[in-house]
Formats: structure tokens, C-alpha cells, sequence
């Protein structure tokens, strides 16, 4: 099969555990590009958090951020497709993290907003790029429009909170875990593989033409779309059980593996 599209999560698939990407996965990146391949970031991070990847792995085409609640091109950063939350979801979503008080990471207008300019949002700080702004007032926040809220916790809270929570407190939302500290909700008809849909809309290319590669459960659905549904050694269970291939960790380059798995010819001449 010959693949057009790859989109790959970024922490804990493209990025190692000190947040870097190996040489080699650069420069198979790069060359596939060259050759004509989409290579598609594919994040829960807004754009900001992904600018420097786009620069260093010579993208050019599509990424996926906010889990698919936007997609931006990468060249000249126009906003291809947005379906955020609606006000009436996310202001649930942030009276039951004060119920919680619990961390809230709230992105509205690709700004970063905060209940609490604590440590937590201080490490979420560094990992997005994007310098908070403490919560005033909700209700200029929802005027704004809220693309999606991350509530920041330990892992056991995150876990309780889930159990706790169900479908029917909202109207149209959908929550999971990026990350077991990290609990993200954004709109129900959003997610990393509609997102693959649109995509395949706008550049012509099939279900079965796209790679996707990713280790977390909000990896799940576009790892089920894709032709190629790839899980990284380091992912969660279910999304082992749902791959039709699984690469080596993160740690070892899993990335690289499985691109030299999949893309043989494209990278045959290429010193990795």
C-alpha cells in the first residue's frame, strides 16, 4: 500500500521523555516531506506549542491541535477548520472544575487562560509555549468562544473525576486523558480522527492512504480511522488492542521504526 498521509501525537510518541526528537526521526521526517508525503502533528497542544516542530521538521501541510478541535496550516498558519465548545458545555465544564478545584487550563481565542496561575499551570505553561492569563470572568472568556478545557491534577483525582463524571452533564462533549494527569474535554463532534476526515476533504486522500501513530487514548480514534493504525510500545492497553501494528517506545524511536517500516523505498537511501 502506498501511504499519502501520516499524522503522529506528539508527547509520548514523536517526543522522547526529555521532550526532544532524534536526529535520524528528523531527517526521515524532512526527507519524506520532500518527497512529496504529509506529515501531519497531530496534538492536543494549541499552535503555539507546535510551531517550533513545524520549523524544525520542515512541515508544510496541515497539524491537528486542541485534539482536533482546529486544524492550522503550518506554512502560512491560516485555520483550515474550528469547532470549539459551546457555552453552555463549557461553562458546566468550569463550574464542576470549581467543584473540583481542580487546576483548569481554559483555551479560548488561542489564549491561554487559568483558575489558578499555580505550579501545575507553570509546568503546563512550558509544555504549550503560551503564557497564562488569570481567569477573571468566565462569561468574557465564553463570549470569546472556548476551544477546549484541560483540567490539571494527580493522577488519582483525574481518575476519580472520571468515574464521577458522565455523558449526560452535557450536551455536546467529549472528555478523556492525554496524559494520566491531564483531563481534557472538548466538543463531541470533534476528535484527532474527524479531524483525519477533514483533512482527507480538503487534500483528496482515502481512509486507507494515512498512517496514524500515537500512544494515548485520545490517539484511539485516528489509530481506528486510519489504514494504518499505529500504537507505540509505551501506549495504553487499549490502544495496543485497537493497532494494527505496535513500534518500539518513544524512548526508541518508535517513530523512526515504524516509518522505516511503512516507507522502505522512500528511505532507502537515507543513512539511519
Amino acid at each position: 500500500m502506498s501511504y499519502k498521509f501520516i499524522a503522529v501525537d506528539m508527547d509520548g510518541t514523536l517526543l522522547d521523555s526529555n521532550g526532544l526528537i532524534t536526529e535520524n526521526t528528523v531527517n526521515a521526517i524532512r526527507h519524506l516531506v520532500k518527497s512529496g508525503v504529509i506529515f501531519t502533528i497531530s496534538t492536543g497542544r494549541p499552535i503555539q506549542g507546535v510551531e517550533k516542530y513545524n520549523s524544525l521538521l520542515h512541515l508544510r501541510g496541515p497539524v491537528i491541535t486542541y485534539n482536533g478541535s482546529m486544524i492550522v496550516d503550518a506554512e502560512s498558519y491560516e485555520t483550515l477548520f474550528e469547532r470549539g465548545l459551546l457555552s453552555v458545555d463549557a461553562r458546566r465544564i468550569f463550574e464542576l472544575g470549581l467543584h473540583y478545584d481542580t487546576t483548569m487550563c481554559i483555551w479560548a481565542g488561542n489564549q491561554l487562560y487559568g483558575n489558578k496561575l499555580n505550579s501545575r499551570m507553570h509546568d503546563y505553561k512550558k509544555l504549550s509555549g503560551v503564557e497564562p492569563i488569570k481567569l477573571i470572568d468566565i462569561e468574557k472568556v465564553l463570549d470569546i468562544g472556548v476551544t477546549k478545557i484541560l483540567w490539571y491534577d494527580d493522577v488519582d483525582t483525574v481518575k476519580k473525576m472520571m468515574q464521577e463524571l458522565s455523558d449526560d452533564m452535557f450536551s455536546e462533549v467529549t472528555y478523556c486523558t492525554s496524559k494520566p494527569t491531564f483531563l481534557e474535554f472538548f466538543n463531541r463532534r470533534v476528535s484527532k480522527s474527524e479531524a483525519m476526515r477533514q483533512i482527507g476533504q480538503i487534500y483528496s486522500i482515502a481512509p486507507e492512504e494515512m498512517i496514524a501513530i500515537g500512544d494515548g487514548l485520545n490517539d484511539l480514534s485516528m489509530i481506528q480511522y486510519a489504514g494504518m493504525g499505529i500504537a507505540m510500545a509505551n501506549a495504553d492497553n487499549e490502544v495496543k488492542n485497537n493497532a494494527q501494528y505496535i513500534t518500539t517506545s518513544n524512548d526508541d524511536e518508535g517513530v523512526l521504526n515504524a516509518l522505516k517500516r511503512f516507507f522502505p523505498g522512500e528511505l532507502r537511501n537515507l543513512s539511519i
